[in-house]
């Protein structure tokens, strides 16, 4: 097992590709502490992971709010003495055009994902040891841009330029910073009708939609010794759409 010993945080991991994050590393011996504003959701999806036989435990957190951070952090710290892991992965993107958009609606995107990666960052940070492993989701949004979520987009750039700039932060202390940049994954929330979904998969070279678990594989890999060397990077995960 890759992990094992190991705690980490997951966020946003009540399902989609947060629980598939969650699981990938249960399955590696890591013990994992999921958090999400969907605290029923969470403890279901803690449920799965302890199957596996790891400690797993659910706590309600709104990424943007730092007193919710802090407490998810430390409740974390003090079950299993410390956090190696931490995986920014909460985020929303509701689709608004930019002419109708309110300051309101662009704040709330900017503050779940890119300030929640902020404050979930700065307060693992602080526990974390050498070898410690900081990975963000970011999006192939942050690459390329798509009509009707320019708040999302201007999210996703902000982590991989937060993820380079923290890499150098923390490279004195040993702690890696990374992100992964998913492209179309098959999740709950980006549920579509299929002639949508057909013209999707038409887009990507290797055929197919992704799977939280193409996501997951990656993130396992970058919180593993595997990628010691490997650090302030932004692996996309796309199919190839990124490479046309």
């Amino acid at each position: 097992m890759l992990l094992k010993g190991k705690t980490a945080v997951v966020t946003g991991a009540s399902r989609g590709i947060g629980l598939g994050i969650a699981l990938a590393l249960a399955k590696e011996g890591c013990n994992v502490v999921l958090g999400d504003i969907d605290l029923k959701g969470c403890e279901e999806a803690a449920k799965k992971v302890q199957k596996l036989k790891v400690k797993a435990f659910a706590v309600k957190c709104d990424v943007s709010k730092k007193a919710e951070v802090d407490s998810m952090i430390s409740s974390a710290a003090k079950k299993f003495g410390k956090v190696d892991i931490l995986v920014n992965n909460a985020g929303i993107f509701p689709f608004v055009d930019f002419s109708k958009m309110s300051e309101a609606e662009w704040d709330r995107v900017l503050d779940i994902n890119l300030k929640g990666v902020f404050l979930c960052s700065q307060a693992a940070a602080k526990s974390m040891k050498e070898g410690g492993r900081i990975i963000s989701i970011s999006s192939i949004a942050s690459i390329i841009g798509f009509s009707g979520l320019s708040h999302y987009c201007a999210s996703k750039g902000g982590i991989n330029g937060f993820t380079r700039a923290l890499a150098l932060e923390l490279a004195p202390r040993k702690i890696n910073v990374n992100a992964v940049a998913p492209g179309a994954i098959d999740t709950p929330g980006a549920a579509s009708d299929e002639k949508t979904r057909k013209q999707t998969v038409m887009g990507i070279p290797l055929g197919r939609m992704g799977t939280p678990e193409d996501i997951a594989n990656a993130v396992v890999f970058l919180a593993s010794e595997k990628s010691d060397y490997i650090t302030g990077q932004v692996i996309v995960v796309d199919g190839g759409w990124t490479a046309k």
